[in-house]
């Protein structure tokens, strides 16, 4: 289980995050949601350590990552797969390499045991026959797959999804929404999705905690998001053209 407890965070003197406090349990997934710039991408950076707060504590599995050794912050990291926005696939390798990338880095696999992973990761992405394809030749939706692959190719107990739908059309995020809810019961991984996109989050969130101006200002079920009454989160969804309620 992640826990947040009472997380603040500034820059400058402008107070980014502001005593958050937050538990994601084992198997859920997650959706913080939030206008731009609301501090939904910092929370998600502090969780897997990449920023510390100035004040408060990440917990993961009881594990404190802001007051831990290096060395242990990294075995904690492996815990986690991140799906980052443009998908940061690395231009230079096709998608095989992409996804063996961490299976190299941080694993002492063979290499026919990398080409199996790597094969069953490309088919649960549905894309098994891709590995040799460089990165420019796939389309927007496909790299996102491939990013997936490369997530969950540690087996993580948690994966990050930070946009996972920016920049591609309704049918395509469409695709990628069907995939975030196969690994979650496929790969049996806690899923925490960082989006604006209320479409995917009542396709595939089981909760949703909702940041505004750095305060989390709603936590609920989505059977709870379609019942509340709330004024802020309700303009919030007003926004984004989707209609809730019964």
């Amino acid at each position: 289980m992640i826990v947040v407890e009472n997380l603040t965070k500034r820059f400058d003197g402008k107070t980014v995050l502001n005593n958050v406090s937050l538990e994601i349990y084992e198997g859920e997934t997650l959706a913080i949601i939030g206008r731009s710039g609301s501090g939904k991408s910092v929370l998600m950076k502090h969780i897997i350590g990449l920023m510390k707060p100035d004040e408060g504590h990440v917990w993961i599995d009881d594990v404190d990552i802001n007051h831990v050794s290096y060395k242990t912050l990294r075995t904690v990291r492996q815990k986690f797969g991140v799906l980052f926005q443009g998908g940061a696939l690395f231009d230079s390798m096709n998608a095989f390499d992409n996804v063996a990338f961490p299976l190299r880095m941080f694993t002492r696999m063979k290499e026919n045991e990398i080409y199996e992973r790597v094969m069953e990761c490309l088919s649960v992405v549905s894309l098994p026959e891709a590995g040799k394809k460089r990165i420019s030749e796939l389309s927007g939706g496909m790299q996102k797959r491939v990013a997936c692959a490369r997530a969950i190719a540690l087996k993580p107990k948690y994966v990050f999804y930070d946009e996972p739908n920016s920049g591609l059309d309704p049918l395509t995020s469409g695709t990628i929404n069907d995939l975030i809810a196969t690994l979650s019961k496929k790969e049996r991984v806690t899923g925490i999705v960082v989006t604006h996109d209320m479409h995917s989050v009542l396709k595939i969130a089981d909760r949703a905690a909702f940041i505004h101006k750095g305060n989390l200002h709603w936590l609920g079920t989505v059977e709870d998001l379609h019942r509340s009454t709330d004024a802020v989160l309700l303009e919030f969804v007003k926004a984004s053209e989707y209609k809730i309620g019964y």
